[in-house]
């Protein structure tokens, strides 16, 4: 995979704890770039990913690791903020209730922040269009005109220094992000991936987001790292 990131710059990576913005954290690093991690405690059901995030960022070596505390979970709308919504034990046509309404548009938009502040004129996310469920904010149409309006509404991109939105993974399929991250040495037993974790943050092993993590190892031909609860 090329590394396009200037060699030696500052890049914002959003780092949720899973096992796509894990690789992405050691994607950007491969660069050569200093890595400022972000990570957002938004109200979300599956707390664990909070840690799972501060484990990562630490074994990777990031510059800096900010948690910051955005709580979109009052406005509902989403199997992964409300626990009146269960969360489906099953694939489903459209966009699925774990859809988090405006989610990433709102994480990219405090990353543009932090990048401007920063200097960086890199903003890294794990979106991805291939083995994903159906959101409409992992699509390359969103990330190209989130691009775009970062260009058209900072300081830094009205006087030409710019940014790029980075999504490295957009088009590969969960076992060929494995293989990446397996060959940048992440370690993905720090990760958690389940839309549905108990409180010790044991995976479900029956939501979506678990059954493409599963189908990614054994595709990779490594052995899945994740804990189960039984």
């Amino acid at each position: 995979m090329p590394a396009d990131t200037d060699a030696g710059g500052k890049a914002v990576v959003l780092v949720s704890g899973g096992l796509d913005s894990a690789t992405v954290l050691a994607l950007a690093a491969a660069t050569g770039a200093r890595c400022y991690a972000l990570t957002f405690d938004y109200g979300q059901r599956h707390r664990a990913e909070l840690d799972a995030a501060r484990h990562v960022t630490q074994a990777q070596g990031a510059a800096d690791h900010r948690v910051v505390k955005l709580d979109i979970g009052w406005m509902g709308g989403s199997a992964l903020t409300d626990a009146a919504i269960p969360v489906p034990q099953e694939f489903s046509a459209g966009i699925p209730v774990t859809y988090v309404p405006a989610r990433n548009t709102v994480f990219l938009s405090i990353a543009l922040g932090w990048a401007e502040v920063l200097g960086a004129a890199d903003i890294y996310i794990g979106a991805n269009v291939v083995d994903y469920s159906g959101y409409p904010d992992c699509r390359p149409e969103f990330i190209q005109a989130f691009e775009r309006l970062a260009n058209l509404a900072t300081r830094a991109g009205v006087e030409g220094r710019g940014f790029r939105v980075r999504a490295p993974l957009m088009k590969l399929r969960k076992h060929e992000i494995i293989r990446e991250g397996v060959r940048l040495g992440v370690d993905y037993s720090l990760t958690l991936s389940c839309y549905d974790p108990d409180a010790a943050g044991l995976a479900c092993g029956r939501c979506d987001s678990c059954r493409l993590r599963a189908q990614g190892f054994a595709e990779a031909g490594v052995t899945d790292p994740t804990r189960y609860r039984r």
